[in-house]
């Protein structure tokens, strides 16, 4: 038998805290149905609550007790009425940088039932798939005369041959596996060195996978043609800063961002790659019980599926299927059910 998946549980701030919970009992129900399967999670109390307490979000040495596990499973960080986002934020990219967690693959797709706010209600099913360890979330940069009238901020974007090579070679093997087309995103014609850079990898590399359709897309049209014509898309793949607009803009056109799973990959890597739902702390619902845990269960099943366990992951996506196809919905995309009320329908539908 193998040795339980150990998963350090980070649920953060705000409705974070609920959709943790709610991702855990499912993949705790998943693993009563399934033979060899056995998870241990270990919650951690790190977050807004914990600065009150040591003056940090996280513990100095928190990276190197995440180490160990297999996987870290967020549910959101932050709170602006009580930290400033680039303090509760800095674990979480301490964590991509550190970990070196490349690649953040995010999946959208619409759901039976769900209203979007397109007039075109044909299904989506797209992947997002953003550049995380470099770009324009580098801290690279400085303020000059801070406060004085010539005050000046400068902030450097960081794109390396190597960081652009291995995300556009993995968003190739994405799109193999999918509907074989892969959109880049880009701005070559205002950062004329960076996404040149990017441009020029990612023809290269299309010479070497004849089988995929190619396409190339500044970003502000990227976001124009997202809203008219989404069903164009297959793999996008973009920059760091990029990559995060159209993946939040991908839950807004499939009818919420509760819906979208995200997972920070260093794929064959001895570090634990990170699975979080895109959505973020919500503080104006936080404790309330009505929080869509669904991006929170996917990204769960995206985690199993990435440790080597492809079977009840799609058992727990396929339950999450089951559960929209019969009416069971969140307050987000027009239900009533809350959030505890929902993950309970989607265990029911496991077995």
């Amino acid at each position: 038998m193998k040795p339980p998946l150990t998963i350090a549980l980070y649920p953060g701030d705000g409705i974070g805290k609920d959709v943790t919970a709610a991702a855990f009992e499912v993949v705790q129900a998943v693993e009563t149905h399934t033979e060899g399967l056995a998870v241990e999670g270990t919650w951690l109390d790190w977050g807004c609550d914990y600065y009150k307490s040591h003056g940090r979000v996280a513990p100095v040495d928190f990276l190197e007790q995440l180490r160990p596990f297999d996987a870290v499973f967020l549910g959101a960080v932050g709170w602006p009425e009580q930290l400033p986002d680039h303090v509760t934020l800095e674990p979480l990219i301490q964590m991509r940088q550190s970990f070196d967690l490349y690649a953040c693959v995010r999946p959208a797709r619409t759901f039976p039932g769900v209203p979007t706010p397109l007039k075109d209600d044909r299904a989506l099913d797209l992947i997002v798939l953003r550049e995380n360890s470099e770009g324009e979330y580098v801290n690279a940069g400085g303020c000059f005369h801070p406060g004085a009238p010539e005050e000046a901020a400068l902030q450097t974007a960081l794109h390396t041959r190597k960081g652009v090579t291995r995300i556009l070679e993995y968003g190739f093997i994405l799109a193999k596996g999918r509907r074989k087309k892969i959109t880049l995103i880009t701005k070559s014609n205002a950062q004329r060195y960076g996404y040149v850079l990017w441009e020029e990898l990612f023809y290269a590399m299309a010479e070497e996978h004849p089988e995929v359709e190619v396409d190339r897309i500044h970003i502000d049209a990227a976001t124009l043609h997202m809203v008219r014509d989404p069903g164009r898309f297959d793999v996008i793949v973009g920059s760091n800063l990029f990559g995060d607009i159209l993946s939040d803009l991908s839950g807004a056109i499939t009818g919420s961002l509760g819906l979208n799973p995200s997972a920070n990959l260093n794929p064959g890597a001895s570090v634990p790659s990170l699975f979080e739902p895109v959505h973020g702390s919500a503080p104006d619902i936080a404790g309330k019980g009505i929080a869509n845990p669904t991006g929170a269960i996917l990204s769960a099943a995206d985690m199993l599926r990435f440790l080597g366990y492809p079977e009840p992951a799609e058992r727990v996506a396929s339950a999450v299927e089951k559960a929209y196809t019969d009416g069971c919905r969140t307050p987000d995309v027009g239900g009533t059910l809350s959030t505890e009320a929902f993950t309970l329908e989607v265990v029911r539908r496991l077995s």
